[in-house]
């Protein structure tokens, strides 16, 4: 995902990749599971540890899925997954969402969660998506957009720090409401949006996911108070999140 000034502001420790693990494809990809079907091919951008990767593969076999991260310490894990899960249609492989390794009009499905808004240049990553998608080809995109969080009790000055921290390194945390403008940029019609809360059912998960990129930043104060946050009984953390389907003309 590295591009120029780009950094991944998560980074790849044990908290993070566990954090990325949890999710699933019921959960954060439910709503481009309608538009999967038994033959499908499909390339997951920025897989991770391929949670989501293998239940899309399981979704559309014997349909081919190549998953793409450019962390590949992450893939080892999403391969063991895919082996202990039995699924033969799968493959993982290290690349950049900026020169996908498809040809061009190969592949019926492009699917990214949690990507785009690490991405310091956003529309050359969906000029690559319309690249390599066949014409008539979906791509549904989900990241999440940080003016939409519902935080009790409020924490505003630590959620700041962190994005400011991930707009230091490039990416844009307001991403998902640009999703629109991004596709009709890239050629891409049929433009779905729509959004929906995820509130964490154990905050300390997320406050630490947060607090731990806070300390590696050198702002272990915003950090710290994040972990106090989260011991709270009252404490709340839901996060909006923006998703996109849209379909490349014939």
């Amino acid at each position: 995902m590295t591009s120029g000034l780009e950094r991944y502001t998560p980074g790849h420790d044990t908290c993070a990749v566990d954090f990325m693990a949890a999710r699933r494809a019921a959960t954060h990809a439910g709503f481009f599971l309608p538009h999967l079907a038994p033959g499908t091919s499909l390339l997951d951008l920025g897989c991770g540890p391929g949670t989501i990767t293998t239940d899309l593969a399981a979704a559309v076999a014997p349909g081919h899925v190549l998953g793409l991260d450019q962390q590949a310490a992450q893939l080892m894990g999403a391969r063991r997954l895919a082996g202990q899960r039995g699924l033969t249609n799968v493959e993982f492989q290290e690349g950049s969402c900026y020169e996908i390794p498809l040809d061009d009009r190969s592949v019926d499905r492009v699917f990214s969660h949690a990507l785009l808004e690490h991405l310091a240049h956003p529309a050359r990553a969906l000029a690559e998506i319309h690249r390599v998608l066949r014409p008539g080809g979906m791509v549904g995109l989900c990241s999440p957009d940080w003016g939409g969080f519902l935080l009790s009790p409020p924490l505003d000055d630590a959620v700041a720090a962190y994005t400011r921290l991930q707009q230091a390194n490039g990416g844009d945390p307001y991403v998902g409401r640009k999703f629109g403008r991004y596709l009709r940029d890239a050629g891409f019609a049929g433009i779905f949006l729509d959004a929906h809360y995820e509130r964490y059912a154990d905050p300390s998960r997320i406050a630490g996911y947060l607090a731990t990129q806070l300390d590696l930043a050198a702002q272990p104060t915003h950090a710290g108070r994040l972990r106090a946050w989260a011991t709270q009984p009252d404490a709340m953390f839901a996060q909006s999140w923006v998703t996109a389907t849209a379909v490349r003309p014939c």
